[in-house]
């Protein structure tokens, strides 16, 4: 058995999530936009904690770090939604996009305009 666990531990499993996760970061391809550079690379980071917080549910049993997982998944899920929706009006329309829904609230409120 490796150090980081056998698949289907949590061990295991986390060590795989991990490794998806980077790979996806690293797959994504540099345009020179910042913007769109940056929700290319965090939508696969925050699908990877949305995996590890399933692993938590999967495997923890403590009650309140079990809630704080199931509250990990809903707002990263919303956020993933909403960096997926503004990356394609900026590839469709450009770097240049209007400020238009989705705003990247997420769950700390409105985004500044």
């Amino acid at each position: 058995m490796s150090a980081q666990g056998a698949p289907g531990t949590f061990a295991g499993d986390m060590a795989a999530g991990m490794e998806r996760m980077m790979r996806a970061m690293h797959a994504a391809v540099p345009t020179g936009d910042p913007d769109a550079d940056f929700l290319a690379m965090m939508i696969p980071h925050h699908e990877g904690a949305v995996e590890m917080a399933r692993l938590e549910l999967v495997h923890g049993r403590d009650p309140l770090v079990r809630q704080l997982a199931e509250g990990i998944i809903a707002s990263q899920q919303t956020e993933i939604e909403a960096m997926r929706a503004r990356l394609g009006i900026m590839r469709h329309r450009g770097v240049a996009a209007e400020p238009e829904f989705p705003a990247l609230g997420g769950t700390r409120g409105p985004a500044a305009r």
